[in-house]
């Protein structure tokens, strides 16, 4: 059984940085796609940084939306099964709840990030306030 749990929400001020933390279990997580989505109260989800499977090698292809591009990062460590969401920068209309997802077929970072109703697996998600 595929899980995945988010970590790492809080309160924190403009300007400001979270890294956000997703953990796997049921699923080695190189070899999946992962995004990382946001929804907020009376808006569509949206991925925001999402990373394609390895191609066997340790290049991975990411792909950021223009409103986050440049202040957030997702990354993959391999030995803890963990991906992570660094965001920097942030802003009050980053405010929302952030999941992360799991497709097994291979499919660009762009696409992952794109087409939300594509993924397979979904965490519970983890909520990001930003204010002053």
């Amino acid at each position: 059984q595929v899980q995945l749990v988010e970590s790492g929400g809080g309160l924190v001020q403009p300007g400001g940085s979270l890294r956000l933390s997703c953990a796997a279990s049921g699923v080695t997580l190189n070899d999946v796609g992962i995004g990382w989505f946001r929804q907020a109260p009376g808006k569509e989800r949206e991925g925001v940084s999402c990373i394609s499977s390895s191609d066997g090698s340790t290049y991975y292809a990411t792909y950021y939306p223009d409103s986050v591009k440049g202040r957030f990062t997702i990354s993959r460590d391999n030995a803890k099964n963990t991906v992570y969401l660094q965001m920097n920068g942030l802003k009050p209309e980053d405010t929302a709840v952030y999941y992360c997802a799991a497709v097994t077929f291979k499919v660009s970072a762009q696409a992952i990030c794109v087409t939300p109703r594509g993924m397979e697996y979904w965490g519970k998600g983890t909520l990001v306030t930003v204010s002053s």
